[in-house]
C-alpha cells in the first residue's frame, strides 16, 4: 500500500511539472531566459501600466532604487547617468534606460515623475517603473538583487546594474557603481 501510495505521489508529481512546462512553452513568446516572460504589470512614471514585455525591441539597463534614499541611489542614479552619456547616440536610441522602484508603497508615479525631473532623467530614453510588492520581489530575484527594509523609508539593498538586450536576455550584470564604461561598451556591442 505504500508503494502504491508513493508511486502515485510520483506520477502526479511528475504530471504537474509537465503541464507547468508546457503552458510557460505556450504563453511565451520570447525564450525562457528572458525577462519579458515576467507576467506582472507596472506603472511608469506617467502612471500608464504597462508589462516589461511592452519593452521589447530596445536594449535594456536596468537599475532598482528608491527615491528616498540618500546614500547608494543617488550614485546608482549618477551612474546611469554616465552610462547614458557614453552609449553611442545610434545605439540610444535602441536602449531603454530602467530605474525600477523597490519602494512602491512610497514611490507613485508622481513621485518618480518629480524625481524623473529633478534629476534631468525625462523623455527617452528614461523610463521609472513601479508595482506592487510581488512583482518588485520576482524581478529582484531574477536580477539577483537583494533588499530589506530597515525602516519605513530607509532600505539596505544591492548596487546591480543589469543590461539586457532586444529580447530581454541578461547580456551583463556588475555590482557597483564604478562600471559605467563596461557597461556602456556592453550596450554599444549588442546588435
Amino acid at each position: 500500500m505504500k508503494n502504491l501510495f508513493l508511486t502515485l505521489i510520483s506520477i502526479l508529481f511528475l504530471f504537474s511539472c509537465s503541464e507547468k512546462k508546457t503552458e510557460k512553452i505556450n504563453e511565451k513568446e520570447t525564450s525562457t531566459g528572458s525577462i519579458f516572460v515576467l507576467n506582472s504589470t507596472w506603472q511608469n512614471q506617467d502612471g500608464k501600466e504597462r508589462q516589461l514585455k511592452d519593452l521589447k525591441g530596445k536594449n535594456m539597463v536596468v537599475v532598482m532604487i528608491f527615491t528616498s534614499c540618500t546614500t547608494a541611489c543617488p550614485l546608482l542614479v549618477a551612474e546611469m547617468q554616465k552610462i547614458e552619456k557614453k552609449i553611442d547616440k545610434n545605439k540610444l536610441k535602441e536602449t531603454n534606460m530602467v530605474l525600477v522602484s523597490i519602494d512602491p508603497e512610497n514611490d507613485t508615479p508622481e513621485i518618480l515623475k518629480a524625481y524623473a525631473k529633478q534629476n534631468n532623467m525625462e523623455g527617452e530614453p528614461w523610463i521609472f517603473l513601479r508595482s506592487d510588492k510581488d512583482a518588485v520581489r520576482e524581478l529582484a530575484n531574477v536580477l539577483a538583487v537583494k533588499y530589506k527594509k530597515i525602516s519605513p523609508i530607509v532600505f539596505s539593498h544591492s548596487n546591480i546594474i543589469t543590461v539586457f538586450n532586444k529580447n530581454g536576455e541578461m547580456v551583463n550584470q556588475l555590482e557597483g557603481i564604478t562600471n559605467s564604461d563596461e557597461v556602456a561598451k556592453s550596450v554599444n556591442g549588442l546588435n
